[in-house]
Parts: C-alpha cells; sequence; structure tokens
C-alpha cells in the first residue's frame, strides 16, 4: 500500500496533535493516583491550588496564572463534596489572585468542621496566605514562604496611599487621590477584620487581631517573603514536616517548557561519602 507524500504530511501533522493530548492524559491518570495514595494514607479530600505558570505570553502578551473566581468555584465545590467529618488537605503554590475568590475558599476552609491543613511546599503569596491562614494546621517545607495580605488598590498598595496623603495632608491632594485614601481605609480594615476572624477560633480574639494588624497593616512590601520561623514566633500552628508526597504530587504539574534551562542540576541525591567522578 503506498502513501503519497501529502497523506504521509497530514499523519504527521496528527501525531504532533494527539501526542500533546496523549501525554496530558497520563499526566493526569498520575495525578489521580497520587491524590487517591494521599487521600487513603491520611483519610482526607486533597485540594490542590496549584499555579505553576506564574507567568508565559502567547503572541507577546503577556497573560498571569493567579486565583480567580473558577478556583473558588472548584474549590467550593470540592467541600461540599466532602463530608463533615472528613479532614480537608489543602496543597497551595500560587502567587495570589483575587481577594473575592480568596476569602471565598478561605471563609468555606473555615466552616469546614473536620479538621484542614494547608501544605505549603514553595510559597503561597498574598491570597494564597489568607487561604492557608484559614487552617487549623500549616505545614511547610523548611525554605517555603508565606507573604503579606496588605489589600493593593490598583497598582498601588493601600498603605502607601495613606502614608502619601498623610504626608502631604489632604489639601494638598487631589480629589482622586483622597477617594483611593477612602477605599485603600475601607480595605484594610476589612481584610483586618477578615483575618482576626480567620484566626480567632484557634487564637483568641486578641491573639488573632495582633497578627491580623501585622499582616495586613503594609509594614512590608507586598512580595516580602514570611519564614515559617517567623510565623511560629507570631505564635501560628505552624511545622515543617512536609511529607513527601507533596513533592511528588508537584512534581507533575510541571512549568511550560522554556527554549533552555535557567537551572540546571544532576536530579540524584549524593550521599555523604560518594566519590564524584
Amino acid at each position: 500500500m503506498e502513501f503519497s507524500l501529502g497523506a504521509l504530511i497530514w499523519i504527521f501533522f496528527l501525531l504532533m496533535a494527539l501526542g500533546p493530548m496523549w501525554q496530558q492524559t497520563k499526566l493526569n491518570q498520575k495525578r489521580y493516583h497520587l491524590t487517591r495514595r494521599f487521600e487513603k494514607r491520611r483519610g482526607s479530600r486533597l485540594i490542590t491550588l496549584i499555579h505553576r505558570q506564574e507567568s508565559f505570553s502567547f503572541l507577546g502578551i503577556p497573560f498571569s496564572r493567579y486565583i480567580n473566581i473558577e478556583d473558588s468555584e472548584q474549590v467550593l465545590r470540592a467541600i461540599r463534596l466532602t463530608p463533615p467529618d472528613m479532614p480537608i488537605d489543602i496543597i497551595l503554590h500560587t502567587p495570589g489572585g483575587l481577594v473575592l475568590a480568596s476569602e471565598q475558599i478561605a471563609r468555606a476552609l473555615e466552616n469546614h468542621p473536620a479538621k484542614v491543613t494547608a501544605f505549603i511546599p514553595h510559597y503561597a503569596m498574598s491570597g494564597g496566605t489568607m487561604i492557608a491562614l484559614a487552617a487549623d494546621e500549616i505545614v511547610m517545607d523548611c525554605n517555603a514562604v508565606l507573604g503579606p495580605v496588605d489589600p493593593q488598590i490598583g497598582q498601588f498598595p493601600a498603605a502607601s496611599i495613606l502614608e502619601a496623603v498623610r504626608l502631604k495632608g489632604p489639601q494638598r491632594v487631589d480629589d482622586n487621590t483622597l477617594i483611593l485614601a477612602d477605599m485603600s481605609a475601607k480595605a484594610m480594615a476589612q481584610v483586618e477584620d477578615f483575618i482576626t476572624y480567620l484566626l480567632s477560633d484557634n487564637l483568641g480574639e486578641e491573639k488573632a487581631r495582633e497578627i491580623a494588624v501585622i499582616l495586613s497593616n503594609g509594614r512590608w512590601t507586598h512580595d516580602y517573603p514570611i519564614s515559617c520561623e517567623f510565623l511560629q514566633q507570631l505564635g501560628l500552628p505552624v511545622s515543617t514536616s512536609l511529607p513527601p508526597e507533596v513533592f511528588a504530587i508537584m512534581n507533575l504539574y510541571p512549568q511550560p517548557p522554556q527554549r533552555r534551562p535557567s537551572v540546571q542540576y544532576i536530579p540524584l541525591p549524593y550521599g555523604e561519602k560518594e566519590e564524584l567522578k
């Protein structure tokens, strides 16, 4: 049976198109089996909120992955499907996102009757931190970080807008800035109250308010990394006993391939007495 050159070209493009779909199917199967193994070992529901593609572009137009309404819809559905007496584990790896979506997820986790554990293998910033604070226990890698939850108004931190008005005086700024300052004051009060609400059950009202102020009052830049040691000093329920399965699950959410790797190493552990040749 003979094939024309045109037919061979079409077969080639068909295989090229089906290859990524087949690879994605295999990847989804691995995620499912590893997730079920994790759930059976801990007797819990495992939810992953992993934004590996923090920044990528298409035709020169930048896109970002962050916590959005679709995420909150899916997480809330997973929580609704979980029996009240079943613990929930959530793996967080995210730069943050919409306050509305983050608060919805955090409130739903706070209201879940059984224990909620947040696992942080690398980082959970901004809205990711807000979600982590809703957990009864936060388990982090020793090098993982959370971040401040101070609100952002447009492209500026709310605390910085208020500070600019304070330094110049209300009479020396325009109406638009005064409106932003009013919004900033409301946003900061709302976030502080919400973080206090999340922490009050485990830490009490006074301690919860103290931590909420520290995390939301703008003393740091919004991307400031907060270590697990500092979180423990604050009195938050943080440990560093991260299960190795969490890293295995993270490996099943690979970053899109780049033209050249920026980090390279031999992916094997070296023993202390091993000789390198």
